[in-house]
């Protein structure tokens, strides 16, 4: 994982990333390609049998998708995702089409994946941080009412 985020962050990922993999553990079934991106997600950040063991209780049929309350709230979900995806910068289409399979699932239009992936990529060559990057997508949902 990325040593530059603070501790809350990289939880927040975490906690997001369990409610991606309790979405999709959800399904009847589960394509194989899914699954990949979800174990190289787990990988990426190393994530361990205690991770898994403190939200599932060491029973992943006791995992229960959340859809998030707020329109924030959502794309603050798809944002962790999206910038999950990027945190190795090699990004698969699979990948993708695993968020956009996720931001459907919350309501929003399958560019949006898209569009944070492109600002989240682009930040440090336009100055900004992250976070910075964050806040700005809060403000244009806010704004906008999307």
């Amino acid at each position: 994982m990325n040593q530059s985020l603070s501790p809350e962050v990289f939880n927040s990922i975490k906690r997001s990333y369990f409610n991606i993999l309790s979405f999709f553990l959800g399904k009847e079934a589960v394509e194989s390609k899914y699954v990949k991106c979800l174990v190289k997600w787990a990988i990426q950040l190393h994530l361990n049998p205690k991770d898994l063991s403190a939200i599932t209780g060491g029973d992943f049929d006791t995992m229960i998708f959340e859809t998030p309350t707020s329109k924030i709230d959502k794309m603050e979900a798809v944002y962790h995702l999206v910038y999950m995806i990027y945190l190795d910068h090699v990004v698969e289409d699979i990948e993708l089409e695993v968020a956009t399979i996720y931001a459907q699932q919350l309501g929003f239009e399958s560019y949006v994946v898209g569009e944070l992936l492109k600002n989240i990529a682009s930040a440090p060559f336009d100055g900004q941080s992250l976070s910075q990057v964050r806040v700005e997508v809060q403000e244009f949902l806010k704004l906008y009412d999307i």
